[in-house]
C-alpha cells in the first residue's frame, strides 16, 4: 500500500485523515374433405387415452407439453400434474414446466413447492438459484461483469497516484502526486493536488495543468466535483484553511469539504469550508445530482455504521448546504464506503469492502437512489458492478457520461504506470445476434410461415416473428441474459430452446424443430408410424394384451372411432430368434387377439382383418441364418420385432401395396 489514494481510503479505516458498484392447431374439417384425405391429430388422440384413465410418463408428458408450448396453462398444469403423481424419474425440465403452469394459474404456493424441487434436482440452474434467493456472490458478480469491454490505462498516468476523475468543460479534472514540492512522508510521493487536462478525443489528450485558482496547497485536494451551471467546485482537502493546519485532540489532521466559486477570469476561488466540518471527523469526496440539489459525500462523523458512510445533505441555491443524512443501512455498513458518485439517471455509485467482492476496493451500484432518498421508499439495492470496473486490487472513483459513453475509474491493479492510475473505457451495448431456422423435426425440411417468439428469462414476450420461405429467423439480444426462443405452426407441435447468451458478443445459430402434430392419411399408411407406437410387447409366450400395449392400442381405437370407413389390417411381426413356425403362429394369435380386443371396444369385425408373419417380412438385414442373428445388435432385432396397422380403405380409397 504505496500509494496516496490509499492511504486516503485508509485514514478513514485508522482516522480517516486524508482523501483518499404455441399456438391451437386447428384440424381442417372432416366432414368437407373425407373425399379427398383425412387427418390424425396426435394431441386429440392422446386427450382421448388420458380422459379414458389411461396412464403413463409418455402420455402425461406429450400431453402437458402440447397445452405448455401452446400457453393454455391451466391444462398443462393438470396433465404435468398427473405426470409427477406417477412419481417416476423424469428429467428436471418438467419440475420446472410444472411450476411455471401453475404460476400461469396463480397457485403460487403450489408453483413455489416445484421450484424448490427443481432447485434441488438441478442445483447449478440459474432458474433455480434465482427463484431460492441462493446465488453466490461470485455468480452476481459474474453475472455483471462484461468480458467485451476493453479498459485503457489514460495515457497522461504517471509513476505517482493518479486517481478521481471528473469532467468539466472539454476535459477532466482529476488528483495526481505529480505537482513536486513537499513529499508526505507516509508514501514519499509529493501532496496531491487538483490537474485538468483538455480532452483530443475519447482516449488522447493535451498539456496536463494545475487548476487555476487558488484550490491547491501545500497539503492534499482531490475529489472535486462541478454544480451543473458551473459556477461552484466542490472539493476534498486536508483541514487547513486561511494558512492554518488544524488537528483533532489525537492529533490527527482531518479530511473537510470546501466550497470554491468560478471568477470573472476562469480560476477558482473564494474558498470556503462547509459548515459541519470538523476536527474531530472527517468530510470528503463531493458528488452532485443532476439537478444540483443534493451532494453526496463520505464521512466518519458520529452517527456512521462503519468505518465510513455515504452521507447525503440539499444543496441550497446559493451554494451553501443544509443538515447531512446518512444513507443508512441499507446502504453502508460496518465496512468502508466511499468515494460517492450519482449519475444522471439518479443511480449511485461508490466504493467500499464492506460487501462481498473481488477483493480490496470494488465498485458497487444502487439503482435510481437519489428518486427515493427523500421518499418513504428506503429499500436501496446494492449491486457489485463487475469486471472490468472490479479487480483483485482496490477499485474506486467511478465516474460515467451517459451521453458520450465514457466512464473513468481508478485503481491500484497491476500492470498499471504507478500506484495508482485512472483508467477509462466506452459503455457500448453488449449485444449478440441470434438466428435459426425452423424445420421439420422428421424430414428436415424448412417449415415457412411459422410463428418465432423471443421471450426472457422470465417468460414474458419481446418479440415475435414469421418467418419467411427460407424459413430463417434472427434476433438482437443482450449479452449475459437468459432468454428463450419458440417455434410455432397450425398443425405442429412447438418446439423451444431456453439459453444464456456470454458475456462476448458473437453470434449464436438455433435449430427449431417441430413435430407434425396434424398428419393426412392415406391408404397404406401405418397408423403404428403416424401415432409414434412402439413395440406392442406381449408377456412371454403369450398372447393377451398387456396394459402398457392397452394404452397405445386406445390410440388406434380412437383413430378408428373418428373415422367410420376406415378399415385396417392388423400385422404382427417378429425377428428370426426362435423356430420360423413358431414365431408365425406366435405373430398371428398375437395379431388376432389385438383385433379382438378392438372387436370387444365397438370397431365392426368387418373393418378389421389381421395376420402374423412371423420373421418373413424383416426390415434389415439381421437375416435367419446363424451368422447374421449373432451379428446382430438387440436395437436391430427390436426394428424388426413390429406392429403395424395398416390403412387398407378409407373414404373410398383403398390401398395398392403392389403399387406402392
Amino acid at each position: 500500500m504505496k500509494t496516496m489514494s490509499r492511504y486516503i481510503l485508509l485514514t478513514f479505516v485508522l482516522i480517516f485523515t486524508t482523501i483518499v458498484f404455441g399456438q391451437n392447431g386447428k384440424i381442417q374439417s372432416v366432414k368437407d374433405d373425407y373425399r379427398d384425405f383425412a387427418y390424425v391429430k396426435t394431441s386429440e388422440v392422446l386427450l382421448e387415452v388420458a380422459e379414458k384413465g389411461y396412464k403413463s410418463v409418455d402420455l402425461f408428458q406429450k400431453l402437458g407439453n402440447s397445452y405448455y408450448f401452446r400457453n393454455e396453462m391451466e391444462d398443462a398444469a393438470k396433465w404435468y400434474g398427473e405426470l409427477m403423481a406417477l412419481e417416476e424419474v423424469l428429467d428436471t425440465e418438467y419440475y420446472f414446466r410444472y411450476a411455471l403452469a401453475l404460476k400461469g394459474i396463480k397457485d403460487y404456493e403450489a408453483s413455489d413447492k416445484w421450484m424448490k424441487k427443481f432447485n434441488e434436482l438441478k442445483p447449478n440452474d440459474l432458474r433455480g438459484k434465482a427463484f431460492m434467493s441462493m446465488v453466490d456472490y461470485k455468480s452476481n458478480i459474474e453475472e455483471q461483469s462484461r468480458e467485451d469491454i476493453e479498459v485503457v490505462n489514460l495515457e497522461f498516468n504517471t509513476e505517482l497516484s493518479d486517481f478521481g476523475t471528473t469532467e468539466y468543460e472539454n476535459g477532466i479534472v482529476f488528483a495526481s502526486a505529480r505537482g513536486g514540492g513537499r513529499k508526505y512522508r507516509w508514501n514519499e510521493e509529493p501532496y496531491l493536488d487538483l490537474f485538468t487536462v483538455e480532452k483530443i478525443d475519447s482516449i488522447s489528450y493535451g498539456e496536463v495543468k494545475e487548476i487555476a485558482g487558488k484550490v491547491n496547497t501545500k497539503f492534499h485536494e482531490s475529489s472535486a466535483i462541478f454544480s451543473p451551471n458551473g459556477k461552484y467546485m466542490f472539493f476534498t482537502r486536508n483541514n487547513f484553511f486561511k494558512l492554518r493546519y488544524k488537528e483533532d485532540d489525537t492529533g490527527i489532521n482531518r479530511l473537510q469539504l470546501y466550497r470554491a466559486t468560478l471568477s470573472e477570469d476562469g480560476t477558482w476561488d473564494e474558498i470556503h469550508k462547509i459548515h459541519f466540518n470538523s476536527e474531530d471527523y472527517s468530510v470528503a469526496h463531493p458528488a452532485l445530482n443532476l439537478t444540483g440539489t443534493k451532494l453526496y459525500f463520505a464521512s466518519d462523523m458520529p452517527g456512521t455504521y462503519g468505518q465510513s458512510d455515504i452521507f447525503v445533505v440539499d444543496v441550497n441555491e446559493d451554494g451553501t448546504l443544509g443538515e447531512p443524512e446518512n444513507l443508512g443501512s441499507a446502504v453502508n455498513t460496518e465496512g468502508q464506503e466511499s468515494f460517492p458518485f450519482m449519475n444522471t439517471n439518479g443511480d449511485l455509485y461508490f466504493s467500499s469492502n464492506g460487501y462481498p467482492g473481488l477483493g480490496g476496493l470494488d465498485v458497487f451500484k444502487s439503482e435510481n437512489l437519489d428518486q427515493k432518498v427523500n421518499s418513504s421508499n428506503k429499500n436501496f439495492s446494492v449491486l457489485n458492478v463487475g469486471a472490468p470496473v472490479n479487480s483483485e486490487f482496490d477499485d474506486f472513483g467511478y465516474y460515467e457520461n451517459l451521453v458520450s459513453k465514457r466512464v473513468y475509474f481508478s485503481s491500484n491493479r497491476e500492470g498499471g504506470k504507478g500506484s495508482d492510475d485512472i483508467y477509462t473505457f466506452e459503455i457500448t451495448e453488449c449485444e449478440q445476434l441470434v438466428t435459426g431456422t425452423v424445420q421439420d423435426l422428421k424430414t428436415n425440411e424448412l417449415i415457412p410461415n411459422a410463428t418465432v417468439i423471443l421471450y426472457d428469462g422470465e417468460g414474458n414476450e419481446i418479440e415475435r416473428k414469421t418467418v419467411g420461405n427460407d424459413a430463417t429467423f434472427e434476433f438482437d439480444l443482450g449479452c449475459n441474459m437468459e432468454y428463450l426462443v419458440r417455434a410455432s405452426k397450425e398443425n405442429y407441435n412447438s418446439d423451444e430452446k431456453r439459453f444464456t447468451t456470454p458475456k462476448k458478443k458473437q453470434e449464436l445459430k438455433l435449430q427449431l424443430l417441430l413435430e407434425k402434430d396434424v398428419q393426412e392419411i392415406e391408404p397404406c399408411d401405418d397408423l403404428a408410424k403416424i401415432l409414434d407406437i412402439p413395440i406392442i410387447y406381449f408377456d412371454f409366450d403369450k398372447s393377451n394384451i398387456r396394459y402398457d400395449a392397452e394404452i397405445e392400442i386406445q390410440k388406434v381405437l380412437a383413430v378408428l372411432t373418428k373415422y367410420p370407413t376406415m378399415h385396417i389390417d392388423i400385422r404382427s411381426h417378429t425377428d428370426c430368434r426362435g423356430p420360423a413356425s413358431y414365431n408365425e403362429k406366435l405373430s398371428d394369435r398375437r395379431a388376432k387377439s389385438t383385433r379382438q380386443y378392438l372387436i370387444d371396444k365397438g370397431i365392426a369385425a368387418e373393418r378389421l382383418t389381421a395376420k402374423g408373419y412371423g420373421e418373413s417380412r424383416l426390415v434389415n438385414d439381421c437375416g435367419c441364418e446363424p451368422t447374421n442373428v449373432s451379428s446382430c445388435s438387440e436395437a436391430e432385432h427390436q426394428l424388426n420385432r413390429r406392429s403395424e396397422f395398416i390403412i387398407t380403405s378409407i373414404n373410398g380409397k383403398t390401398c395398392d401395396e403392389d403399387k406402392e
